[in-house]
């Protein structure tokens, strides 16, 4: 009697096996991979592809195969333990120690280790069992799943068990891993995740570094703010930045002038949109979706205040996913060229202590800034644009005239800025705007 216990019990144990196996497989199997299998001819990929096509029933169908295989498999070892041990205690310490062991190396470890190594081999071998097996348990796999559902706080009823957040992230760096994805779209996942967790102030381009127009501003003068700018939407506002009215856009400013030439003097606010308001705290995955629903490519960012916080177009949720978007015209350039007559051009992120010794000056600071853009921008008063010009004194008495050269990649921003020692003269201790 004790030998065909313990023989049903290893049974039950290599059943069990098989099971896990088949969810291990069944698990790295994609609709995609399955009709890949149709396509190339391999055998028994027709019924690989009806298990895809529902793949939440027969992995339910194994793991409660398994679950039922690993139970009965530990009531018979502890039915021996108690028949061949005198005391109680001690043959349930045993049948708990062999069963964890068993349970462990040949339910855990082993047969997932096969089924993940042979994805397809382990999936096609198991539709021929469980097939026909959830035809024969019909719908007892799907009312224990809803059971438990019903009995899980606060999760409803569901198909079966899903993975964690954590649980996916995981899956998909094991797939890079073995070069079924590529570590860009890797990243891109990761990013898609991010973006749920991510706000609207996260994203946004600040208002320091907005470029407006006031609304009694020209059309015409509009057209020569977004050419010089770069920029095809512009803010236009009203009282002060904190007032945005309004968007004027490029294409509307260019299909009003051409239809009537006249309206060029027309004011700007004859010509500006709507704008969508939202606050900071705005989920920005959400904000994605919207801005499609309601096909809007910018919106302004209003923080607690009630205050302007800057701007946020789609562009910049995108980036969030796919990384940064630059263009043909994106190029990497040295921090500092040195040109004829004693002028330099230099990056717009140069420090201006490198700044200083360009021109002798063992120290060169600032409270307000730390580059040659900034200390353009606090000359200025405003955000820089292409040909903007100030001229600002060092500690030793000399100017230097600051220049903003072409704007570059997505957002426009000036990158280069000519330097270049200024004359003794009156005129030129005003900054030239």
């Amino acid at each position: 009697m004790t030998g065909q216990l313990i023989a049903g019990a290893v049974a039950l144990v290599v059943v069990a096996w098989l099971a896990a196996c088949a969810e291990a497989g069944l698990a790295r199997i994609s609709s995609f991979r399955a009709a890949e299998a149709v396509r190339t001819g391999r055998r028994g990929s027709a019924k690989l592809a009806q298990i895809a096509s529902d793949p939440t029933r027969y992995l339910n169908v194994a793991l409660l195969v398994r679950v039922a295989c690993e139970m009965a498999a530990g009531v018979l070892v502890t039915y021996v333990c108690l028949e061949e041990f005198g005391e109680t205690w001690a043959a349930l310490l045993v049948a708990i120690a062999v069963m964890v062991l068993v349970s462990y190396v040949a339910v855990g470890v082993s047969p997932r280790t096969i089924g993940r190594q042979h994805p397809m081999n382990t999936a096609t071998a198991a539709a021929y069992v469980l097939l026909p097996l959830a035809r024969i348990m019909g719908p007892i796999p799907q009312l224990l799943i809803l059971l438990g559902n019903a009995l899980t706080p606060g999760k409803g009823f569901r198909k079966g068990p899903f993975a964690s957040e954590a649980e996916l992230r995981a899956m998909v760096d094991l797939a890079e891993a073995e070069s079924l994805i590529e570590d860009d779209e890797r990243r891109m996942v990761h990013s898609v995740f991010e973006l749920g967790d991510t706000l609207v102030r996260e994203v946004m381009v600040p208002r320091t570094d907005l470029v407006c127009i006031e609304r009694y501003k020209t059309i015409r003068q509009a057209l020569t703010l977004a050419l010089r700018s770069g920029f095809s939407r512009i803010p236009v506002t009203g009282e002060n930045e904190d007032d945005i009215v309004g968007i004027v856009y490029l294409k509307d400013l260019v299909r009003k002038t051409h239809i009537n030439r006249d309206s060029e003097a027309d004011l700007v606010s004859s010509a500006m949109r709507p704008a969508a308001f939202v606050p900071d705290t705005k989920n920005a995955g959400d904000l994605l979706r919207e801005m499609q629903q309601q096909r809007s490519h910018v919106a302004v960012v209003i923080d607690e205040y009630g205050g302007t916080a800057g701007i946020v177009t789609i562009e910049d949720i995108l980036e969030e996913i796919v990384g940064e978007i630059t263009d043909e015209y994106d190029r990497e350039l040295p921090p500092v060229t040195e040109l004829a007559d004693g002028c330099f051009r230099v990056t717009a992120r140069l420090d201006i202590g490198d700044l200083g010794e360009l021109f002798g000056l063992d120290e060169y600071d600032d409270e307000d800034v730390e580059t040659v853009g900034g200390l353009l921008a606090k000359s200025l008063g405003r955000v820089p644009i292409a040909g903007a010009t100030a001229v600002v004194e060092l500690p030793d008495a000399r100017r230097l005239r600051l220049t903003a050269e072409s704007p570059a990649g997505r957002r426009n921003k000036i990158v280069t800025v000519l330097v270049e020692p200024t004359k003794d003269d009156d005129e030129e201790r005003e900054a030239v705007r």
